[in-house]
């Protein structure tokens, strides 16, 4: 999604932060400005490794197009944060379980060396993750208890779901054809899940179009670290 870009605070938009790191001192520009909350340029390459490491994937090597992807997400989700703020921490066990779901993605982190490793070859930290996460959790549970109940699958959405798509996917890949009970469940929380998707989509365009929304173009995917 593109964002929309305004003249107003444009000096906002050119200030340049120096911000302590690693006992030095680094340039930490504002490249995205939503309803007066700053996004700093730290706050994407943050994006960035976070977006690496659940990708399995090295942290140098998204392109122009995926940083700017990234830097949409970091939009969305202050948005989003303005509209639902979670008012307490997400349970410390789920945040656990998706710790170990993403240890899962990397091989070298069966061990806790190798895991301390996989995470700071992308700048990360046990405890940055486990917050990452824990927001995550949380922002989706208030997304969901908000747009969910308005979710509502019949038996003939599942019935066109299993006759136009699953069984001409099982048919092209030489699979043996599967009886509407046994995947009924599985088809409806599928169809609930696109359903949501969509609404969510809904909801984010018109919270951007009401919004007051600055981005740098000059700084979007300027660098490739």
């Amino acid at each position: 999604m593109k964002l929309r870009i305004h003249s107003g605070l444009a000096f906002l938009l050119c200030a340049v932060l120096t911000v302590p790191c690693f006992g030095g001192a680094i340039v930490d520009r504002v490249v995205a400005n939503v309803n007066g909350k700053v996004v700093l340029q730290s706050d994407w390459e943050q994006e960035l490794a976070f977006e690496a490491l659940l990708n399995a994937r090295p942290a140098d090597s998204f392109t122009s197009d995926e940083r700017n992807a990234a830097l949409d997400r970091l939009v969305d989700r202050e948005l989003l944060r303005e509209q639902v703020r979670p008012s307490e921490a997400a349970p410390a066990d789920q945040v656990a379980a998706r710790v170990t779901e993403v240890r899962k993605l990397h091989p070298t982190a069966a061990t806790e060396e190798g895991w301390r490793t996989v995470l700071q070859q992308r700048g990360l930290t046990q405890s940055s993750l486990e917050k990452r996460l824990g927001e995550e959790i949380q922002l989706m549970k208030m997304v969901e208890a908000r747009l969910r109940p308005s979710i509502q699958i019949d038996q003939h959405a599942v019935e066109t779901y299993y006759h136009d798509e699953l069984l001409p996917q099982l048919k092209q890949k030489g699979a043996p054809e599967v009886a509407l009970p046994e995947v009924f469940g599985r088809i409806k929380d599928l169809l609930a899940e696109q359903r949501l998707n969509q609404l969510l989509s809904g909801w984010l365009a018109s919270l951007r179009s009401a919004s007051y929304i600055q981005t740098l173009p000059s700084t979007a995917g300027d660098q490739n670290r």
